[in-house]
């Protein structure tokens, strides 16, 4: 059901602004209004409120999130944060900005020298690591190596697969060094070989120049350690290394005792400038005179008392909430906001498919929570699969536990199980007719049918088209009642006189069939012709060719039994091939997945269908929507 909707105006002291403001978007209830033109015989006196530049409030929140990049996380401290929050909410914007500058300039020259210095250092120490390991790679060719001076020595990593490439780098090279050079190599291992020059330094130029031209990975040791054996020279490096890492978790020392300084208020710090952006930004929904300010807005009838008691609690009488009583095309424009019960909710997901119902239109939600779980257990129908989709909806809430889309969405589909559960007991089905197979259970008989739906096709289509017209009269039912709610006659007549029309033709057609005696005949056609009038007077001609519409719409209620019947077969399909096989692991295997890919079927075309049974043929009788959901001003309780 729909809240009822209050419009309030709230007026104070121009002084208290920023603190009145804050308590309305602490409490999170007023869903605003502008104010501006909305009292034609004060527009002299209240003018919108001046905004405040977000410059300074976005460039401080960007500094603090790279604080917040560098710092380790710590854990909060509610109390604190809180005591650091009420200490500073009611702060002006300018005061707010000037005592956060000062706590955070000094914190972000020293976090960001901290950070330079350790991004240093991590990289002198992938470079130190990688000459380690390229040297462990060179180290046995060290023997080979002759120690001449005046001659240069490099080393090339070539991949395995492309080691022929050297027969022609060492032609080319006896041509650079005329012949003055050696090239050793040997395989490092599984996937490289390296490849070790010695060459004369006067040719230092036209070597490397030619080895960049083939792309060849040439690794060059610092000079450091260049010079020495390989065994000195991976023992200093593995010293340097230690050093590095010495001085780097000196570094994460600093920053961790920075974070354990600061990261209460710098949490506080963020929260407040979030929240003061979003006040900022509906600065031009208030009015000021001289000395007042004044906002307006909706509140739900079940939040206006602790709307009122915040307010009272922070400042007295020097701020009140009045009721406003307003015409009836003022609460046309009135936000909706959905009240409804636990079970209901998750229904909310799919009316929001479509445009909002008006404030004085009557919720479909609930209709929808009733119906749409009845006409997917019916289509489904299987005691098997039900306890599949509840399993997979409650390990999916569990998996994909911060969307609430899904949330909402495996709601529903645990809803759903349950009425699939009984109408798979009632059609005697688990896994198609594998339970009736083993003796597990049996269709139910009911009515003198027995409500197995492959034999009781028949009765099975007329189970459906019944469902159809209850839902359609229900749905005209309640555009009557919207019409009188509204006070639109037109409207009344053509519901009232569709009704009549309808139950007039259904009557006609099962004299026809013989169901009804032949007496009910001029009583059916006494209904038809008396309502054709009222009919015509509320839709006019378009109310006549609606009629036959929603006959259409009563007959296409039969997809509840095709689509029931395309599942049971696809499942005795899958019981039939399973057990065709002669290998009975093979056997098994087919029927789970043709079971598993029927119940993900099962999972989408009664959700589609039965979501199309709602919108088209029951919204379409009574629902226009077009209205404003309730959006109001605030934040989530949560956040702080």
């Amino acid at each position: 059901m729909l809240q009822h909707m209050k419009n309030v105006l709230v007026v104070g002291p121009k002084q208290d602004y920023q603190s009145i403001i804050d308590v309305l978007y602490q409490e999170g209830t007023l869903h605003l209004q502008d104010v501006s033109g909305r009292f034609s015989q004060t527009e002299s006196i209240f003018s919108p409120l001046e905004s405040v530049s977000l410059d300074d409030l976005s460039a401080l929140l960007i500094r603090i999130n790279g604080i917040y990049l560098i710092l380790p996380k710590e854990q909060g401290n509610p109390l604190e944060q809180d005591r650091i929050y009420e200490e500073l909410r009611f702060k002006p914007t300018s005061e707010l900005v000037t005592i956060i500058s000062k706590v955070i300039t000094d914190l972000e020259l020293r976090t960001r020298e901290l950070a330079v210095n350790k991004s240093d250092l991590e990289l002198s120490k992938t470079s130190l690591e990688r000459y380690a390991a390229i040297i462990d790679k060179i180290q046995p060719l060290e023997n080979q190596i002759p120690v001449l001076e005046g001659f240069e020595v490099t080393v090339l990593l070539i991949q395995r697969e492309f080691k022929d490439i050297l027969e022609p780098i060492r032609s080319v090279l006896k041509e650079i060094t005329r012949n003055q050079f050696e090239l050793i190599t040997a395989d490092i291992d599984e996937r490289t070989t390296a490849a070790i020059t010695v060459f004369n330094k006067k040719y230092s130029e036209q070597v490397h120049s030619f080895l960049f031209s083939q792309n060849v990975n040439e690794v060059n040791i610092p000079k450091e350690y260049s010079n020495m054996p390989l065994n000195d020279a991976i023992t200093l490096i593995a010293k340097k290394i230690d050093e590095i890492n010495s001085e780097i978790a000196d570094i994460d020392t600093d920053l961790s005792h920075l974070g354990s300084q600061f990261f209460q208020r710098l949490s506080v710090f963020k929260k407040l400038l979030e929240d003061r952006e979003e006040e900022i930004r509906s600065y031009n929904k208030f009015g000021q005179s001289e000395h007042t300010i004044v906002i307006q807005g909706w509140v739900p009838k079940k939040f206006l008392k602790a709307t009122r008691s915040a307010l009272g609690n922070t400042f007295g009488e020097r701020v009140v909430l009045i009721e406003r009583e307003c015409p009836a095309e003022e609460m046309e424009e009135a936000p909706i906001y959905y009240d409804n019960p636990r079970w209901v909710k998750p229904f909310e997901f799919f009316n929001r498919l479509v445009s909002p119902p008006r404030y004085r239109e009557i919720d479909p939600v609930p209709f929808m929570a009733i119906f749409f779980p009845i006409f997917f257990g019916i289509m489904v129908g299987d005691i098997g699969y039900g306890i599949c989709i509840l399993a997979f909806a409650l390990v999916m809430k569990k998996i994909l536990s911060r969307l609430e889309w899904m949330q909402q969405l495996m709601n529903i589909m645990i809803i759903c199980s349950i009425p699939t559960i009984f109408f798979g007991y009632l059609y005697g089905e688990f896994f198609g007719d594998f339970g009736e197979m083993m003796g597990w259970i049996e269709p139910v008989t009911f009515l003198g049918i027995t409500w197995n739906r492959v034999e009781a096709m028949i009765p099975f289509l007329i189970f459906t088209i019944v469902i159809g017209v209850i839902h359609v009269f229900l749905g005209l039912g309640i555009g009557v009642i919207d019409a009188v709610y509204l006070k639109s006659r037109k409207h009344l007549f053509e519901k009232a006189g569709m009704i009549g029309v309808l139950t007039g033709i259904i009557l006609l057609l099962l004299v026809m069939i013989g169901v009804l005696p032949e007496f009910i005949l001029i009583p059916a056609l006494i209904v038809l012709v008396g309502s054709l009038p009222f009919l015509l007077y509320g839709g006019g001609i378009r109310g006549g060719i609606e009629v036959m519409g929603t006959v259409g719409n009563i007959l296409s209620y039969a997809r509840i039994m095709a689509i029931g019947m395309a599942s049971v077969i696809l499942a005795m399909v899958a019981n039939e091939l399973g057990g065709a096989v002669g290998v009975l692991a093979v056997g098994v295997i087919i029927a789970v997945l043709l079971h598993t890919l029927n119940v993900i079927l099962a999972m989408f075309s009664p959700t589609i269908h039965s979501m199309r049974l709602h919108i088209v043929e029951f919204y379409s009788k009574f629902y226009e929507g077009g209205g404003e959901l309730y959006q109001p001003f605030g934040k989530k309780k949560s956040q702080i």
